[in-house]
């Protein structure tokens, strides 16, 4: 059965708050030392497993605007927590992770905006795959097989991430210049 678009309290909303929620726990898991930990990374998995779920979900039963805005918050909170949280284990560098934070600030403050005037800011092709090069570098980080002995793993989809993390910002400014030139076009 359908849900209300405007509904708040829907399996998919139940399963993101969940993630927002759990991210703490796992920011606590991950080790001050550099050699990684399986619950560490079993952890990541399970919570980077329910956002594919969670969409699952709100694409069976119906999406909902407040699934549209908490979706990516919950993306925003386990990635740049985990990745924060790397950087003061001495692990990530600090300029990819703040490259990255202060995209992900902008379009969700672009997102926002439009969203109080009624224009939704779905997620781009090139935006979903920059998260899962996100979680990836992640995870990699805290793999205790690859942390160390395989660093260009996680170091290579770190900057990656930072790359597309970039492109895909790049294309919301441009669709946000586009988008503010046709409403003065239309109210002129």
């Amino acid at each position: 059965m359908p849900v209300d678009p405007n509904a708040i309290a829907t399996w998919a909303n139940m399963v993101t708050v969940g993630r927002i929620l759990v991210s703490p726990i796992l920011f606590a898991l991950i080790p001050s030392d550099t050699n990684g930990s399986w619950v560490a990374f079993g952890m990541w998995f399970l919570l980077c497993f329910s956002d594919g779920f969670d969409g699952y979900l709100a694409r069976r039963h119906g999406a909902t605007k407040s699934g549209a805005f908490l979706d990516p918050l919950a993306d925003k909170v386990l990635v740049l927590g985990a990745m924060f949280t790397l950087v003061s284990r001495g692990l990530f560098p600090l300029l990819p992770v703040c490259i990255i934070a202060a995209r992900e600030v902008a379009v969700s403050i672009y997102r926002v905006m439009v969203g109080s005037r009624g224009v939704s800011v779905p997620a781009s092709k090139l935006a979903k795959i920059k998260t899962v090069s996100q979680q990836f570098a992640v995870a990699f980080a805290l793999i205790p097989v690859t942390v160390n002995d395989a660093t260009w793993t996680w170091e290579t989809l770190l900057w990656l991430s930072m790359v597309l993390t970039v492109i895909s910002g790049t294309q919301y400014a441009v669709q946000a210049v586009k988008h503010r030139q046709f409403s003065r076009l239309s109210r002129g």
